[in-house]
């Protein structure tokens, strides 16, 4: 099989160049995003490898389609960017789930102590030789309490993590975990109740801006909000407010709902079109990273193995494991128990 990898960077070739050889697959590797624009580049190739800022549309999946593609491969969990309804019954897409939640919940966590403790600013300060602790006051962790959204395996890592601090931890999620000792709330409750609150939840059209005007006026006063999951499940605009008027008190961001043009690439030489991105860069109590929470070597390994042997199960015509689907979107599918393939 030949794959077409893209929105490709130096550290994909470091983990997936020796498992596509061993697997003897042939790759070739994009450093564009794919788009209606750079659909072509996949002439030639049985399917395309994806990442989180790819473009798979319904007039993209249509270009893949009619050059022969046959399966899109997320090496990714999310899934928001791609038009299940135009690929069912035509090409397969599956993706990578759970590949280490940890390093998500650690990166949230990382990004709660360094707001509070505003490590960030005291690092540039005594790079400076500037060794005032002026205007770094935190506040203690411990008996404070903590609002998780959603609580899949990553939010159930977090909650773990923050109860270690000695903190209350609180969640909403319409799904709650099976057998769990989380305390649930309804999402209002934990608005007004938390200190801290970490948004660990899939982005679909009924949660998109769901943390908007109204929400954050809810909030306490000087709430830390943390967002490792999905740019656009905070309004932007809101947010700004938010920080303006004192209401939300530290951002940290490891994604932003307009990230495609600008995460994960170099743009130190240029000026930002962004102008909402330029002004949340430009608050000092907001920590904006650039969607690195997966980022680690256990992270990349899983994903390239098991991206790897997604491919390999459609080539051999096995059972799609990690397939997802319209049907299943919907409601509507019973593979699972079938253990059959959604087409």
């Amino acid at each position: 099989m030949r794959i077409a990898f893209f929105d490709t960077k130096p550290y994909d070739h470091l983990f997936f160049d020796d498992a596509l050889r061993s697997a003897g697959y042939e790759a070739t590797w994009f450093e564009h995003k794919l788009t209606p624009d750079s659909v072509g580049l996949a002439d030639g190739h049985e399917a395309v490898c994806v990442f989180v800022n790819d473009q798979v549309d319904a007039s993209v999946i249509e270009g893949l389609y009619e050059r022969g593609v046959r399966l899109i491969a997320l090496r990714c969990a999310g899934y928001n960017n791609v038009d299940f309804h135009a690929a069912f019954g035509r090409i397969h897409v599956v993706r990578v789930l759970g590949y280490s939640p940890a390093a998500v919940a650690e990166h949230a966590a990382a990004m709660l102590l360094t707001l509070n403790r505003k490590t960030h600013r005291a690092f540039a300060r005594t790079r400076d030789f500037n060794f005032s602790i002026n205007g770094l006051m935190g506040f203690d962790l411990e008996g404070k309490t903590a609002g998780i959204v959603g609580t899949g395996r990553i939010g159930q890592i977090l909650v773990r993590i923050l109860r270690g601090f000695g903190m209350r931890v609180i969640a909403y999620d319409p799904f709650p975990a099976a057998g769990s000792d989380i305390e649930y709330v309804p999402l209002e409750q934990l608005w007004r109740e938390s200190d801290v609150i970490s948004l660990h939840c899939p982005l679909t059209p009924d949660n998109h801006h769901f943390v908007d005007r109204d929400a954050i006026r809810l909030m306490k006063p000087g709430v830390i909000l943390i967002n490792t999951s999905r740019g656009a499940l905070i309004d932007t605009d809101a947010l700004l407010e938010g920080l303006r008027n004192r209401q939300i008190g530290g951002a940290g961001l490891d994604v932003y709902e307009e990230e495609a043009e600008f995460f994960f690439e170099d743009k130190s030489n240029d000026i930002l079109a962004d102008e909402r991105l330029t002004l949340l860069l430009a608050f000092p109590n907001v920590l904006l990273t650039s969607h690195q929470g997966f980022f680690t070597r256990e992270a990349m390994q899983a994903i390239t193995e098991t991206t790897v042997d997604n491919i390999r199960a459609f080539e051999q015509g096995a059972f799609l494991e990690n397939e997802i689907c319209y049907q299943r979107m919907s409601g509507g599918c019973d593979r699972a128990e079938t253990r059959k393939n959604c087409f």
